[in-house]
C-alpha cells in the first residue's frame, strides 16, 4: 500500500510538471501578454492534443498574426475540440491565406451541425461573404496605389492624418521597450512635414511626452481643424496591475506645448475603445468599441459635442454598417460618405475598407474594392480630397509590417454633390420679433424617427447638417424651458443630375428656420380650426388633423402635463353650454389617449362661456373666437441637464485656413510605377 501510494504521488508530480508550462502560458494569455504565451505553449504543445492547439491558435490570432494559426485550429478541431469558434476562426485564417475554397468547406461542416447560435451567426455572415467575393474582383476601380516608400520602415507605420502640412501617424519605428501583447515595441505618434506624398523626413519627430509614454502604446489619433485639439487612442501596458483596456484621451496645444492627456467621458468600462475620427467641425466624433450592446467584435460608434463641451448622445451606428465581426478605422471626409475597415462585411481577407453613404434613405455599403483592399489587412484611410489620399496595408510587397500607401481615384466620372441644409433656431422676444436662441438642441431624423445626425446651435442659434438625395427628414429642435418644435423638410425630387456637372464637388444649400416658443405655466394656447357640428361633442375629421399636431407634440415634449380646455360662445342656456364644453374637451382629451398620450399627462376642461375673449360678440366671427378649443401647461418637469465638467471647451477650435497643397501637384509621383 504505502509503495501504491510513492508511486501515485510520483505520477502526480510528473502531471503537474507536465502542466507546468500550460499554466504558465495560461497566466501570459490572460494577461494579455500574447507573445509570451505563444513561446510558451509551443513549449506545452502536445500534437494531439486540442486543448493546447487552440490555445495557441488563439494567442497567434490575438497577436495580429491570424495566417499562423491556421495549422493549430486545423489540428484542435480534428483531434476534438468543444470550441465551437475555433471553426469560425479557422475559416478565417484559411481566407487570410487565400484558401477560399477550404474555408467554404469548413464552413459547411461546420453550418450542418453547429449548436451555438452566437458562432452560427458569424459563420454563415462569412460563408455568405464567401459568395460575393467574384463579383467584387469583378468591379471596375480606378484606383492607383503605391507605397509610401519616404515614411515606412520594417516596423509599423499606420492610420495616417493629414493636417496643416504635416503628416501624422502611429509607429513603433524607434525600438524601445517589448509590448507582450505583439512582441513588438511600443507604438508612438509621429508626424513630418509634408507636399502632398513628398515627404520631408527631416523633420520628423515624436509627439510631446504628454502625449506619448514609453510604456504604454499610442494608436490612432485625430485632430480638430486648426490641429490644436487631438484625441487619440491609448492604453496597453500589458502589467498584470494596470489596465489592458484601450481608452480615447485628449489634449490641447496652449501657450505652445501640449497639456496633460486627460480620458474622455466617452470610454466604456473595461471596453476596447479606440481609433477616434473627428469631423470637419469637431461636434462629431466616431470611434469604435466592443463596449456591450454591440453587434460582434469592435462596433463604430458615434458621439456628439454639446454646449457644455461634454461628449453626449452616444449610440451605436446600427447593422447596415456594424456585423458579427470587427468594424474599425471610421473617418468621414468632405464626400458626404462614412469609411471604415471591416473583416464582417464582405471582403478580400482580413480588413477591407469600405464607403457607406445614404442612398433613398437607406445606407449603402460598398467594398472599394482592389487595388486598395487585398487579402491582407486593409485600414485607416484618410482623403487629402475626393480622388486623393492615403491609407494602411500589411499587404506583401511592403517594408515589413504596417505600412502607409497613397491612392489615386482617376475615375472619369467622379462627382460629388454636397446636399447641405441650415438655418437658424429663433424665438419672439417680448414684442414678438423673432430673435436667434442659442444653446439649442437640434435633431435630424428620417421618417421612422431614426437619429441621423445632431448639434447645439451657438450664440448665432445657427445649425447646418448635411441631408442626402431623395429622403424626406423630420427636424426637431429642443431647449429647456420651450415646446419642441417639428418640421417636415424633403430632398426628394431636388436632386442634381451628375452628368450635367462639370466640377468634381458641387455643394447644394436648403435653408429652414425653427421657431420655438417658451412653456409658460398656465398660459393659453389656441388649437386652429377645432370645430363641432351644431349641439355635438364628435371629433370630425378636420379636427383630427389639428388634435393629431397636438399629439406630435405631447411626444415630443414628454415633461409636460396640459389640460385641454373647450369654449363655447353665449347663444345658448349657460348650464348647456357648460356641459356641451366638458362633453367637447373629453372627446378631444379621448381621442389624444387613444393615440397613446398617458391619460395622466392631459386633463379636460370645459369652461362654457364662462371666459369670453370678445364680451358682447355680434358677429360670427366675433363667436367664432369664443367658440375655441384651448390647452395650456399645468405641470412641467425639465430633464436633468446638469452636466460634469466637459471634454472639450466650445469654440476652440479656430478658423484656420489649412495648408492643402494644389491638389494637381498632390501625389504626382503617382503618374509612375503604381500598383493597378
Amino acid at each position: 500500500m504505502k509503495m501504491f501510494n510513492r508511486y501515485l504521488i510520483s505520477a502526480l508530480l510528473l502531471v503537474v510538471a507536465s502542466c507546468s508550462p500550460l499554466k504558465k502560458a495560461n497566466k501570459s494569455f490572460d494577461k494579455g501578454e500574447y507573445s509570451t504565451a505563444i513561446h510558451q505553449y509551443k513549449k506545452a504543445l502536445k500534437a494531439d492534443d486540442p486543448l493546447s492547439n487552440y490555445a495557441l491558435a488563439e494567442a497567434y490570432r490575438k497577436s495580429n498574426n491570424l495566417k499562423k494559426s491556421e495549422p493549430y485550429y486545423k489540428a484542435a478541431i480534428d483531434h476534438g475540440t468543444k470550441e465551437e469558434k475555433a471553426y469560425y476562426y479557422y475559416a478565417l485564417a484559411l481566407k487570410s491565406n487565400q484558401k477560399e475554397e477550404e474555408e467554404k468547406k469548413i464552413l459547411r461542416e461546420y453550418l450542418a451541425k453547429a449548436e451555438d447560435e452566437d458562432v452560427i451567426i458569424w459563420a454563415q455572415n462569412e460563408l455568405d461573404n464567401l459568395y460575393k467575393l467574384d463579383d467584387l474582383r469583378a468591379k471596375v476601380n480606378y484606383f492607383r496605389v503605391k507605397n509610401l516608400d519616404e515614411i515606412n520602415t520594417p516596423a509599423a507605420e499606420y492610420s495616417p492624418v493629414y493636417n496643416n502640412g504635416y503628416l501624422y501617424f502611429t509607429s513603433n519605428r524607434d525600438g524601445g521597450k517589448t509590448y507582450k501583447g505583439t512582441g513588438t515595441p511600443f507604438t508612438d505618434i509621429y508626424r513630418a512635414r509634408t507636399k502632398g506624398a513628398k515627404v520631408d523626413l527631416s523633420s520628423l519627430e515624436a509627439l510631446d511626452d504628454n502625449i506619448n509614454d514609453p510604456d504604454i502604446n499610442e494608436g490612432t489619433i485625430t485632430m480638430s481643424a486648426n490641429g490644436k485639439t487631438v484625441i487619440f487612442a491609448k492604453a496597453n501596458n500589458g502589467k498584470s496591475n494596470g489596465t489592458n483596456e484601450v481608452n480615447l484621451y485628449f489634449t490641447r496645444y496652449r501657450n505652445g506645448q501640449w497639456s496633460e492627456a486627460r480620458p474622455l467621458s466617452i470610454n466604456g468600462k473595461n471596453s476596447w475603445d479606440s481609433t477616434p475620427a473627428l469631423t470637419a467641425d469637431g461636434t462629431t466624433l466616431y470611434f469604435s468599441s466592443n463596449r456591450e450592446g454591440g453587434y460582434g467584435g469592435l462596433d463604430i460608434y458615434i458621439a456628439k459635442l454639446n454646449r457644455r463641451g461634454r461628449w453626449v448622445d452616444i449610440r451605436n451606428m446600427g447593422p447596415h454598417i456594424n456585423t458579427p465581426g470587427n468594424e474599425i478605422f471610421p473617418y468621414v471626409g468632405g464626400t458626404g460618405m462614412l469609411y471604415f475597415s471591416s473583416d464582417g462585411q464582405a471582403g478580400f481577407g482580413g480588413l477591407d475598407i469600405f464607403q457607406a453613404t445614404r442612398d433613398g434613405g437607406q445606407v449603402v455599403v460598398e467594398n472599394l474594392g482592389l487595388p486598395i483592399n487585398s487579402p491582407a489587412d486593409d485600414f485607416g484611410l484618410f482623403l487629402f480630397n475626393p480622388s486623393r489620399g492615403f491609407f494602411t496595408s500589411n499587404r506583401k510587397g511592403g517594408k515589413g509590417d504596417d505600412d502607409i500607401y497613397t491612392f489615386v481615384n482617376d475615375d472619369p466620372n467622379l462627382k460629388i454633390v454636397n446636399y447641405f441644409l441650415s438655418g437658424t433656431t429663433l424665438t419672439p422676444d417680448q414684442q414678438g420679433i423673432m430673435q436667434p436662441l442659442s444653446n439649442t438642441k437640434v435633431v435630424l431624423v428620417d421618417e421612422e424617427d431614426g437619429i441621423i445626425d445632431e448639434v447645439f446651435t451657438k450664440s448665432d442659434g445657427q445649425y447646418e447638417f448635411r441631408v442626402y438625395a431623395e429622403e424626406n427628414y423630420y427636424l426637431i429642435a429642443e431647449k429647456e424651458n420651450y415646446f419642441t418644435t417639428r418640421i417636415d423638410f424633403s430632398t426628394i425630387g431636388k436632386s442634381l443630375d451628375k452628368t450635367t456637372l462639370k466640377e468634381m464637388v458641387t455643394n447644394v444649400n436648403f435653408e429652414i428656420d425653427l421657431p420655438l416658443n417658451q412653456i409658460v405655466i398656465e398660459k393659453p394656447i389656441v388649437l386652429n380650426n377645432i370645430y363641432y357640428d351644431l349641439d355635438k361633442s364628435d371629433i370630425k375629421e378636420e379636427a383630427a388633423k389639428e388634435l393629431d399636431k397636438l399629439v406630435v407634440i405631447m411626444r415630443d415634449n414628454p415633461e409636460i402635463t396640459i389640460e385641454l380646455s373647450s369654449h363655447t360662445d353665449v347663444r345658448a342656456d349657460e348650464k348647456y353650454n357648460q356641459q356641451l364644453s366638458q362633453r367637447r374637451a373629453q372627446s378631444a382629451v379621448d381621442y389624444i389617449i387613444a393615440q397613446g398620450i398617458d391619460s395622466k399627462r392631459i386633463t379636460a376642461k370645459g369652461y362654457g362661456e364662462s371666459k369670453l375673449i370678445i364680451e358682447n360678440a355680434d358677429s360670427e366671427i366675433e363667436h367664432q373666437q369664443n367658440r375655441r378649443t384651448e390647452f395650456k401647461v399645468i405641470k412641467y418637469n425639465p430633464k436633468d441637464t446638469s452636466d460634469e465638467e466637459g471634454d472639450f471647451e466650445q469654440g476652440e477650435e479656430g478658423d484656420e485656413d489649412s495648408e492643402q497643397d494644389d491638389s494637381d501637384r498632390f501625389f504626382s509621383d503617382l503618374d509612375e510605377d503604381t500598383e493597378n
